[in-house]
């Protein structure tokens, strides 16, 4: 079993990530961590605490930052147009406030499961890095006690999707995510680069709501805003980005990656670029130099990440 500390920010692609976390058999969900991102903060833990009662896990969630991790630095517009103005699709989510909230601050509870549990904890990250960033300012000692960080965000070798550029959770705290990216643990970066490539369409969502229960008919529900999105890029279907990052943490073999050092541009019209330095490759001088080598998803077998993550959902 593999401990796991999801830090997210739900969000339709969020909430089929959290129920494959609850529902596979080689993950133990020890904790959920909130952000802001595809809504404010006190939404997106409203809908934490929300899909933790529909989908029937009992870990933890503690309510992150909703500033960005550079104090003054404002905050981008929430993509209601994608997400929904509850960020769940416009389902009409119930207020959740008599729910129990882990009462330590989401940085602070990474920090204390990190050190509670030394070389076990893989955190998940599928929203902005703000959380991890705090914990890192606050301990940095606890790069040497994670096993594993797995972020799903940049585009690598691609255009971004919320300007050429950048991806949307490494452009909405830019200097949160270079602050990730350049600390010494291993980090692991599932982007656009192989996201894009994982497209599930309204039919095959349709079918397997037939199968997993209420969970999933639930979350059959909460996507279909999200596909009428999607419907300009992808016939009637929707890209799963966010399961991508969970499905490495269980099955790593069906992605190809690429070792070298990541940073995040924080300034200019390629704010939020994530740009890696590949080992091997040779500059002059520059700001990737004598940083941790950390890995680059540039290629994954879609059809069998997409077996896995059905075959999960529909587990009760």
């Amino acid at each position: 079993m593999q401990k796991v500390i999801f830090d997210t920010d739900p969000g339709v692609d969020d909430a089929m990530a959290l129920l494959f976390l609850a529902r596979h058999p080689e993950v133990d969900l020890v904790g959920v961590t909130t952000t802001f991102g595809n809504a404010p903060i006190d939404i997106t833990t409203n809908n934490a605490l929300f899909l933790r009662r529909e989908f029937g896990f009992s870990a933890p969630i503690a309510k992150g930052s909703g500033d960005k991790y550079q104090p003054g630095r404002e905050t981008h517009p929430f993509p209601t147009f994608i997400h929904g103005d509850d960020g769940l699709g416009n389902i009409g989510v119930p207020d959740m406030s008599g729910e129990p909230l882990d009462p330590r601050p989401a940085h602070e509870f990474l920090i204390d499961m990190i050190k509670a549990h030394p070389g076990e904890i893989t955190i998940v990250a599928v929203g902005r890095m703000t959380n991890l960033a705090n914990a890192l300012r606050v301990a940095p000692e606890i790069t040497r006690l994670v096993k594993q960080v797995v972020i799903m965000g940049g585009a690598v070798d691609v255009p971004g999707n919320v300007n050429p550029a950048a991806e949307a959770n490494i452009h909405g705290d830019p200097e949160a995510a270079d602050a990730v990216m350049v600390a010494d643990w291993p980090v692991v970066l599932v982007g656009l680069d192989v996201t894009l490539k994982t497209v599930m369409t309204r039919s095959e969502l349709a079918a397997l709501a037939a199968r997993g229960g209420p969970a999933v008919e639930l979350l059959d529900r909460l996507s279909q805003f999200y596909i009428d999105f999607y419907s300009g890029q992808v016939e009637d279907a929707m890209v799963v980005h966010d399961t991508c990052a969970c499905v490495y943490v269980v099955a790593p073999e069906l992605f190809v990656t690429r070792p070298g050092a990541i940073r995040v541009l924080t300034t200019g019209i390629g704010e939020g670029k994530t740009m890696q330095k590949p080992d091997g490759m040779r500059f002059g001088p520059s700001a990737w130099d004598g940083l941790p080598s950390q890995l680059a998803c540039m290629d994954v077998k879609a059809a069998e990440l997409l077996a896995l993550v059905e075959e999960t959902l529909v587990r009760q």
